[in-house]
């Protein structure tokens, strides 16, 4: 442990306790596309002892602009994301365990990936599944990272039940189906996507390790305009999730 992990033993924040820590942490990673591809290379790497990927979709070309875990021959064959993570990230290292998963994450089977893991990460593109994962790692009090991007544009945030705000205080109403763009119409740059996963994977060490750095706001960048900023945001006492604890989703 000591070789491969020497230049994160001698950062401040970890040592060898929190090295240690890591190895015994478990993580579910949802969706393996931009955002979760450079997240679980990041805690692969990291030593995080347990990580459960978790997506349903096959590699395509046009996800390798972006999509850091995959190459043309994951393209052409075609190959399950899951199955294609998991293959690279096992030769990346061989002292942790990884799981993958093919499935569509939703009300009915979420709870099978989350309940035995210390955090979940939010990788989709999908608002609906987020509703989903709020519900759910709310009730089981599991915190769990929203990361979204577009364009050239990136948010992310952490929810710890009984601590911080969650994604309903956020975002108390779902918009409606086919109502918002996405990266299909507006596009998506890979430099945000860098960012935001790399972010999301720095606050999840610190959340798995207990650190009182943990940020407690909604971060927001813009690597086109070069701007930035963080928003608190409060939690909504009557927030039908982490105010009223009424689950209308799962």
């Amino acid at each position: 442990m000591q070789d491969r992990y020497s230049r994160q033993i001698v950062f401040y924040g970890i040592g060898e306790e929190g090295q240690a820590k890591l190895s015994r942490s478990r993580v579910a990673i949802i969706g393996l596309g931009a955002l979760g591809s450079v997240a679980a290379n990041n805690l692969c790497r990291a030593g995080v002892g347990f990580i459960r990927l978790i997506d349903r979709d096959n590699v395509e070309l046009t996800n390798l602009q972006r999509q850091t875990l995959y190459n043309e021959q994951d393209a052409s064959s075609p190959i399950l994301k899951a199955e294609a993570a998991f293959n690279h990230l096992a030769k990346v290292n061989s002292e942790i365990t990884l799981a993958h998963v093919v499935a569509e994450v939703n009300a009915a089977n979420i709870e099978t990936f989350i309940d035995d893991v210390d955090l979940a990460l939010d990788c989709t593109d999908n608002i609906e599944t987020r509703y989903v994962i709020n519900e759910t790692c709310v009730k089981l009090r599991k915190p769990w990272i929203y990361a979204g991007v577009l364009a050239s544009e990136g948010l992310t945030m952490n929810i710890i039940p009984g601590e911080t705000a969650c994604f309903r205080c956020l975002f108390p109403n779902p918009p409606p189906p086919g109502s918002y763009t996405t990266t299909a119409t507006v596009g998506v740059l890979n430099s945000i996507t860098g960012v935001i996963a790399s972010i999301e994977s720095a606050e999840a060490l610190k959340i798995l390790l207990g650190s009182p750095d943990v940020r407690k706001t909604l971060f927001r960048i813009d690597v086109w305009n070069s701007s930035s900023n963080y928003l608190k945001v409060e939690k909504n006492p009557g927030c039908p999730v982490c105010g009223r604890h009424e689950y209308e989703i799962i």
